[in-house]
């Protein structure tokens, strides 16, 4: 049961997130700082979900795939950084049982549903580089839906499993967590209920949904660079590798730091480090990925260099119109 929410005395209704720290100093600053990533964060996004929407050069799988990590970017950092900035701005860092599970539930969602994406993306330029001859008829419309609608039911079926256990536990005290957000390894610590069984089906959900597509992405590079490696002259390798580095520069930001993070020994220790860590991944990937993207992509400048063009000429016409009009 969710403890304190069905009148348990000794249950407890809420939680406390220590957050990076008790310097109180620092706290407007952090506050400034991870404001300006969240606001670059989602309008970084939003801008590529609007280029990929509009512009017609764009609508390809990888640019498809790409729309939807974007997608899944906002929701990503907007489940983790509110609350984080309300916490800095306030001073109050509580947050009731079923908000920190809420929390959790759309976290753990976004990263299952992001290891499913990259590893579709992966495939799609997997295709495009080693099997170029059959890309167009193997990656169209129909798969592209089918990769991408099993990447968002996978995640959040496969944390639905989680949360629905975790809802059943009593906690009882301590209610303080020390991080920055409700992760799995806190809230199973502070359970008093057994969790063995939660164990268990965590190991085989991590084992089905997070390393199988993991291994996916791994092999469809190996693929990739074997391929890369075998082209004669040095322009194609240039082209070839050009098409693929900025995905394989956020799949290397995003498995690094989630290894580093759930391989360190939960030690006093290295516990600020893991808060450091998880930084990366939580905050830092959804805002590096349309930075990559954006400032790596040529056919992304192109795409914003139309879209600036009409909207310049659109507006210039209609300022003319109304100046003569007016005279």
């Amino acid at each position: 049961m969710l403890a304190g929410e069905q009148g348990n005395e000794t249950g407890i209704t809420k939680f406390i997130l220590l957050g990076l720290g008790n310097h109180t100093e620092l706290w407007p600053f952090l506050f400034l700082v991870f404001l300006v990533i969240y606001l670059v964060t989602i309008t970084g996004n939003i801008l590529i979900i609007v280029l990929v929407a509009v512009d017609q050069h764009l609508h390809t799988p990888m640019y498809f795939f790409l729309r939807n990590l974007s997608c899944l970017e906002i929701c990503y950092t907007s489940t983790i950084l509110p609350k984080m900035l309300s916490n800095l701005l306030t001073g109050d860092r509580t947050i009731t049982v079923s908000g920190c599970l809420c929390q959790y539930y759309f976290f753990g969602s976004c990263v299952g549903v992001e290891t499913f994406l990259l590893a579709a993306m992966s495939y799609d330029r997997y295709l495009a580089i080693c099997r170029p001859l059959f890309y167009a008829s193997a990656m169209d419309r129909k798969l592209c839906f089918q990769l991408t609608a099993g990447a968002w039911l996978n995640g959040m079926m496969a944390n639905s499993i989680v949360v629905f256990l975790i809802a059943q536990f009593s906690f009882c005290g301590p209610n303080v967590i020390d991080h920055y957000f409700c992760d799995l390894s806190p809230l199973e610590k502070l359970s008093c209920s057994d969790p063995n069984l939660l164990k268990i089906i965590v190991f085989l959900l991590t084992f089905i949904y997070t390393l199988a597509p993991f291994f996916m992405t791994v092999s469809s590079y190996v693929c990739i660079i074997a391929s890369i490696i075998r082209i004669q002259s040095s322009l194609g390798r240039q082209k070839a590798f050009s098409t693929c580095s900025s995905h394989l520069m956020v799949v290397c930001l995003f498995y690094g730091t989630i290894i580093i993070v759930y391989m360190l020994p939960d030690t006093p220790t290295l516990r600020q480090l893991n808060k450091i860590f998880s930084i990366f991944y939580t905050v830092l990937t959804p805002l590096a990925n349309p930075l990559i993207y954006t400032l790596r992509n040529k056919e992304i400048h192109k795409a914003l260099r139309r879209v600036l063009g009409k909207l310049t000429h659109f507006f210039g016409r209609g300022c003319l119109q109304t100046f003569l009009v007016l005279q």
